[in-house]
């Protein structure tokens, strides 16, 4: 008898004796029916080299380095901007004090819609959840005494992401730093706007011209620089599951890197330089699962689809967040342990970075105190708990490698799927994803809502004594719009006008041709134009995107 039939035959006898088929049934958070026991028999078909290896070697399931965190933790920063340039620079400066890995920037609304402060539609939402910027001054005062060429910035905006690069390398040229060596990301991932969130502008051809544009300079010009930084969490947040939020994404991917190919990029000239933003939440297993899938998954996309040669070209590299959708109100102090569940996760996932988001970030502006409570969750599981001792600590598990095999054939069926209408700007156009978003969503909600999913403090052990545990949270300075607004005045005032008139027409002219933008972008925010200006040139160009009323 083999060892795999002698194991199914004990396997047998056992759940017989102690009656398992008895046993309250349990789901995965797909919904998925999961077994009491996993055991060799569930990996029977698994052949090690081939799906599982080593970290660091193809197809990457363990890990995309050898060593993993033995050299170093994963990158922790906080996701922060709110208020003036003033405001963020001075929480940046705390949070670098605090032990913060480079500044991660949040925009405000204005700002990720390419709107002025002094925009009629802008007012009530200058500053609020982001920071202001509308010229390059503000970047200047966003980053006064903090090296360009001594951190890492991130910077998380779509739709007018290849001006905030543009002024961010105007702003290294002002610094006296050569574009090489300019350390950072951008999203740069407007599908996903499309898809979930909406703070789109353009159409969607001149909007993926924009993106390639910022890869193509980036390649040629920015080497350190990533161009990407492709938002899982965006879909993921508007209800997406954790198999859509991974193929989705994957999907989007894919349509830029067919573009840049088209484009005549070398794919192992800029995919080394590809990453991904994905939320993560309170499923640790399944999470972490999910991360050794994705993985496998992008390695046999970049090796087998697109024929990279070189293995940092098939590297999955991410950012997990715990997704601020798991946080609740209710006894608010209870997100301070789901996200060090969510921490776990990621890192039993072999994250790269983390964007922790604080207790009361779902709601509002963190507090110093909260910011700092977030940072610590990540530094304690960083030295104190040992789970970054050794690489891919779960891997060999029969329970975790059964769901990475289950995972990976799950987020192919979605690439397949979206391959099988067009691609990713088809399915979009024809409101594939977002739909399926929105059944997973209300699956989700409804779940919830039943008990069958359960939220601690929300459907299951409620507190009914009344007393309600009050957040403190970050105060909004209302004189905080008109000093923005003073400042966008002043510089409209001060500047060439001239020169701006002429960088405007210059700008428009090239979006009328084929060549990059990125130049002639940075050429123009030199001039102190405004976001608002210089979207409004494009838009006479590119025109503006009108969702389909059948979506």
């Amino acid at each position: 008898m083999k060892p795999i039939d002698e194991i199914k035959t004990e396997l047998k006898k056992w759940e017989e004796k102690n009656k398992v088929s008895e046993l309250p049934a349990a789901e995965s958070d797909l919904g998925h029916p999961l077994e009491v026991l996993y055991t060799p028999v569930n990996l029977a078909q698994t052949e090690y080299l081939e799906k599982i290896g080593f970290p660091g070697a193809y197809p990457f399931t363990r890990g995309i380095y050898p060593g993993m965190y033995r050299i170093r933790p994963w990158a922790m920063r906080l996701y922060s901007g709110f208020g003036t340039a003033e405001d963020t620079n001075k929480r940046w400066k705390f949070l670098l004090k605090t032990g913060n890995n480079g500044v991660a920037c949040a925009f405000d609304l204005p700002t990720q819609m390419g709107l002025d402060s002094d925009h009629p539609e802008a007012e009530d939402e200058v500053g609020r959840v982001g920071v202001a910027i509308d010229t390059i001054r503000d970047l200047e005062i966003l980053f006064e005494g903090l090296p360009l060429d001594q951190i890492v910035s991130s910077f998380n905006i779509n739709a007018p992401g290849a001006i905030i690069l543009a002024m961010y390398a105007a702003l290294g040229q002002k610094q006296g730093i050569d574009p090489e060596k300019l350390n950072g990301t951008l999203s740069n991932d407007i599908l996903c706007e499309y898809v979930s969130r909406g703070l789109w502008v353009f159409p969607v051809q001149p909007a993926l011209r924009l993106t390639t544009d910022v890869v193509e300079y980036c390649t040629k010009s920015m080497p350190r620089f990533y161009p990407f930084n492709i938002r899982g969490i965006i879909m993921r947040e508007a209800g997406a599951s954790m198999v859509q939020e991974a193929g989705f994404a994957f999907a989007n991917a894919i349509a830029y890197i067919d573009d840049a190919v088209n484009r005549g990029l070398d794919i192992d000239a800029f995919a080394p330089r590809i990453s991904f933003f994905f939320a993560t939440g309170t499923q640790i297993f399944e999470e972490a699962a999910r991360y050794r899938a994705a993985r496998r998954v992008w390695a046999r996309v970049m090796k087998e689809r697109f024929g990279a040669q070189k293995p940092s070209s098939m590297l999955f590299k991410f950012t997990g967040t715990v997704g601020g959708s798991y946080y609740r109100a209710q006894e608010p102090e209870n997100n301070l342990i789901r996200g060090a569940y969510g921490v776990l996760a990621n890192v039993l996932g072999g994250t790269q970075g983390m964007l922790h988001p604080a207790m009361d970030e779902p709601f509002a502006i963190p507090t110093e105190e909260t910011a700092k409570l977030a940072l610590r969750t990540q530094q304690i599981c960083a030295y104190e708990t040992g789970v970054a001792k050794v690489a891919d600590p779960l891997g060999g598990s029969y329970y975790i490698e059964a769901l990475t095999d289950q995972l990976v054939d799950e987020i192919e069926k979605v690439i397949k799927t979206i391959d099988g209408m067009g691609g990713a700007v088809a399915a979009i156009e024809k409101g594939y994803m977002q739909q399926r978003i929105a059944d997973e969503a209300h699956r989700m909600a409804m779940d919830e809502k039943a008990g069958k999913r359960v939220v601690v403090g929300v459907n299951k052990f409620v507190d009914k004594s009344g007393k309600k545990r009050k957040m403190s949270f970050h105060k909004f300075n209302y004189q905080m719009l008109t000093r923005q607004k003073k400042r966008l005045a002043k510089i409209r005032k001060e500047r060439d006008n001239d020169a701006v008139r002429k960088a405007l027409a210059r700008l428009a002219d090239e979006a009328k041709g084929r060549n990059n933008l990125v130049p002639p972008l940075i050429e123009t925010v030199k001039t102190y134009a405004s976001i608002g200006e210089i979207m409004g040139a494009l838009k006479e160009v590119f025109g503006t995107f009108r969702e389909p009323l059948n979506i």
